[in-house]
């Protein structure tokens, strides 16, 4: 594992451990290494519910309930796809907070309209989810380490932000 995604986690751990917020992720082509992150840090099980690694179409619909015309009109990869992995997620595995990664590594499955290096990213809560689409290709281990790095990095910053926000509103 990345040591950048050690600290990452380790910050995240910061902000979770005795705040009573969950944390899920639902993972496709990341395969789990969202939550491998997550987990390395000591303590996570008091605010990490768990994964599901989605990495086929009835999966995302059975267990993340993705919508089947989203999935069959606009293929996994896309951005409804990791909004809808999201909210399931958070419902699946009764949490506050999720993380969702949906995409095509490589080395192939790439096509004209999606290449290869394309992976959408989701984070927030049920009512609250922001996305980012990464687009590079770098090699299936680069993709895929990036594509981890990248969602924690997204979901601390959204959280910090939404607390300070609560903070500001409180005082």
């Amino acid at each position: 594992m990345e040591f950048e995604s050690k600290v990452i986690s380790k910050e995240i751990q910061q902000y979770f451990y005795d705040n009573g917020k969950t944390l899920a992720t639902a993972e496709s082509c990341t395969g789990g290494r969202i939550a491998e992150a997550i987990i390395a840090v000591p303590g996570a099980s008091n605010y990490f519910k768990g994964g599901i690694v989605s990495y086929t179409n009835d999966v995302k619909e059975k267990l993340l309930h993705v919508s089947h015309e989203v999935l069959e009109e606009q293929t996994a990869v896309c951005e409804e796809v990791a909004i809808e992995m999201v909210k399931g997620a958070c419902d699946a595995l009764g949490s506050d907070y999720a993380i969702a990664a949906t995409g095509v590594a490589g080395p192939a499955g790439g096509t004209p309209e999606i290449p290869v290096g394309t992976i959408w990213l989701g984070y927030g809560t049920k009512e609250d989810i922001k996305t980012f689409k990464l687009t590079e290709d770098f090699g299936r281990d680069i993709n895929l380490a990036i594509a981890t790095n990248t969602a924690l990095k997204l979901f601390l910053a959204y959280y910090k932000e939404q607390n300070l926000d609560s903070d500001k509103l409180e005082k």
